[in-house]
């Protein structure tokens, strides 16, 4: 390869990232902040984690992502290494390490970066910007229908107009489950198919087992129980398992707490909903809009996980994927304000005083300004279009005589 090649290749960016700069960054974080804000309104305190950690944190065991789908390294002591693939653990472990004696609330939010390897041909990225909040010590179906709540206004307050959060419940699954009596290698295998939605395979594999006939029908129906809270009605009249009616009486709950809240109508239910994430073990819930196939919010309850760390400890989280929801966002042409334009102040060597001490009055005002010296030998008209093309609301220009003009842009 020529040095000239060698150095072009160097402009573009790894298969699954990407630069995001100018207009683009501006409102994406215009809806980070306003996401972040409201979150801070409902009493989250904020957390950073680091953006790699030990392997073991997101291992298997946990119930994160599998080991193919992470981006791992080694550290000079041949640890094991890996970039986050999900921050909730990350966050488990340190409520583990420095809540261990906070036996109340703990609320904790957060903005950072995920990374989970994606194969080309999936046009997905490999790295992705969350937003999240994660509310420990609190088993009620209060917090659930709180976390329920706070999502639904954060895509409100982002200009979202038309979306609905899909309410499901992860033991719902594992009831019937249990009750059908399957092998953990059948529920495996079972929950390929319903997330296939490949009614035909399920139905081949339940024909051969001796299940009651109610809870092999609602099985079966899995897939097509969506829609409003009638559905979780005649689902219970389809089981026997204990744990499959807690679910379903949960989901009751919760429906009652979010028409208290008046959000009742941006909620569906489906009993069918299945989380690529195995460590949640009650409601789980996914926000989908226009303009992006793939959820744009994902949360649900791990009672389970904080305890793999040291703490028993219930617990309920949910994370904005942020690329996600600014593509639906683009495509529904929602216009996002981001802020007051600067201000450009162009000024000759000889009034740099003068042009500081004008910008330095700006900023006090709370108004953005940049500073240029202008060059004798370019044109005013060139410093205007630079100016249009870098979102100036005007240009003060302080001539040779020390005199002000503005001209908006």
């Amino acid at each position: 390869m020529s040095e000239d090649l060698y150095q072009e290749s160097l402009l573009f960016t790894p298969e699954g990232v990407r630069d995001i700069y100018g207009l683009d960054c501006e409102r994406r974080a215009k809806v980070q902040n306003e996401i972040h804000a409201i979150m801070k309104l409902y009493g989250f305190k904020d957390i950073q984690t680091p953006t790699f950690e030990f392997f073991d944190i997101f291992n298997r065991e946990r119930g994160t992502v599998t080991s193919k789908e992470m981006f791992k390294f080694f550290d000079q002591y041949n640890n094991t290494l890996v970039l986050r693939p999900d921050i909730t653990p990350s966050i488990a472990r340190c409520v583990a390490k420095y809540y261990d004696r906070e036996d109340m609330q703990i609320r904790l939010c957060y903005v950072g970066n995920a990374f989970i390897h994606r194969s080309g041909y999936q046009g997905k990225l490999s790295e992705t910007t969350q937003v999240g909040a994660e509310l420990m010590n609190d088993d009620t179906s209060d917090a659930d229908g709180e976390m329920i709540a706070m999502t639904i206004e954060c895509l409100l307050k982002s200009g979202l107009k038309e979306f609905k959060v899909d309410i499901g419940h992860a033991g719902l699954f594992r009831g019937l489950a249990e009750e059908a009596s399957l092998t953990p290698e059948e529920i495996g295998q079972l929950k390929v198919y319903l997330s296939n939605k490949n009614i035909f395979a399920v139905e081949d594999m339940l024909e051969k087992k001796e299940i009651p006939s109610d809870c092999k029908e609602l099985l079966v129906r899995l897939p097509d129980l969506f829609g409003s809270v009638e559905e979780i009605a005649a689902a219970k009249e389809k089981t026997k398992n204990e744990r499959a009616l807690e679910a379903l009486d949960r989901l009751e709950k919760i429906y009652q707490i979010l028409r208290t809240y008046g959000l009742q109508d941006h909620i569906t239910f489906d009993l069918g909903m299945l989380s690529h994430y195995e460590y949640y073990t009650g409601v789980i819930f996914k926000a989908y809009t226009y303009g992006t196939g793939d959820a744009i919010v994902t949360g649900g309850r791990y009672d389970n996980l904080v305890e793999q760390f040291g703490k028993r400890t219930p617990a309920i989280g949910l994370a904005f994927v942020l690329d996600e929801l600014m593509t639906a966002l683009d495509s529904q042409q929602v216009d996002i304000e981001t802020g007051e334009k600067d201000t450009l102040i162009l000024y000759r060597s000889a009034n740099r005083k003068a042009a500081i001490e004008l910008a330095s009055e700006l900023r006090t005002q709370g108004k953005a300004a940049r500073l240029m010296r202008k060059n004798a030998e370019i044109p005013l008209d060139v410093y205007k279009d630079y100016g249009v093309r870098n979102e100036a609301s005007s240009i003060l220009y302080i001539d040779d005589t020390g005199e002000v003009t503005e001209f908006h842009l």
